[in-house]
């Protein structure tokens, strides 16, 4: 048996991570709310969908995101499911995994005083039938999958998703790591 070489120490690589995403289902007599948005492959449909901003939960970036790109008001009413994705960008080459967490909900009617997010071209309103029959304008795969998980009947209670209070507060003082419990009185 050979010894073990030593290897000189390293930097660490940069670990993985997937881009987690929310979005809305949203369907009305038949029809699921989409949006078109101008994208570096042309102009793409997609679920009013975005990344989730510092101190938000899954829940208020879904209604912020929702509100953003299409000037109506989210109500969440279920959980969708969590969807993972990888694709590489046609124009750029770009290879990104996203993880999307889904929520089914309804909107109010728009507010017209209010304007839709750079990118957004327009809102739509499109049959399951008139989604799947144009799959390259589809941002990603999971438009379409999400919306056939949806039309299957999938549904899990809001509360499935859950947001640690330490969510909320100020990042901890380095000397104290968080994960310390509190001491017990004898």
């Amino acid at each position: 048996m050979s010894p073990v070489s030593a290897t000189p120490l390293q930097a660490p690589k940069a670990r993985w991570k997937p881009n987690v995403t929310v979005a809305a289902v949203i369907e009305r007599e038949g029809r699921f709310l989409l949006v078109e948005e101008d994208t570096s492959d042309g102009l793409l449909l997609n679920n009013p969908a975005g990344h989730l901003d510092p101190g938000e939960t899954p829940e208020q970036a879904v209604i912020r995101e929702t509100l953003e790109e299409t000037a109506c008001r989210f109500t969440p009413e279920g959980f969708l499911g969590m969807f993972m994705s990888r694709f590489r960008r046609t124009r750029t080459g770009e290879d990104t995994t996203y993880l999307r967490l889904t929520y089914i909900g309804s909107v109010s009617e728009p507010d017209l005083t209010l304007t839709l997010d750079e990118g957004i071209v327009r809102t739509l309103w499109l049959t399951a039938d008139e989604i799947r029959a144009q799959p390259e304008r589809l941002r990603s795969p999971l438009v379409l999958e999400c919306i056939e998980a949806y039309l299957t009947g999938q549904r899990y209670p809001l509360g499935i998703v859950n947001a640690h209070d330490s969510l909320f507060s100020s990042p901890a003082s380095p000397s104290v790591p968080p994960s310390v419990p509190p001491a017990r009185v004898a």
